[in-house]
């Protein structure tokens, strides 16, 4: 990319939406007293994505990740995906 904008670092965080079952985050909770942890309730798991884009700007870029997560990082009607984005 040539003139204005820059690089922006990416991180994408995608998780199971509410309510859809997540038997690996089942199979890690059920697995925490065996190591004599307690108290963990709620496990989900997820996936994180990092990466570096040239744009315009952080709103671009932003833009261009949620568009990114919709088409190919996540399905979305499954799972929610969080980006933040911070200048590289």
């Amino acid at each position: 990319m040539s003139g204005p904008g820059g690089r922006f670092d990416v991180l994408v965080e995608v998780s199971l939406r509410e309510g859809v079952s997540d038997p690996q985050g089942a199979t890690i909770e059920r697995s925490l007293p065996a190591l004599d942890v307690t108290g963990v309730t709620g496990v989900r798991v997820g996936k994180a994505i990092r990466f570096t884009m040239e744009a315009v700007d952080e709103g671009d870029a932003r833009s261009r990740a949620e568009d990114l997560c919709r088409r190919f990082l996540s399905n979305p009607v499954i799972e929610d995906a969080r980006v933040e984005v911070l200048r590289a």
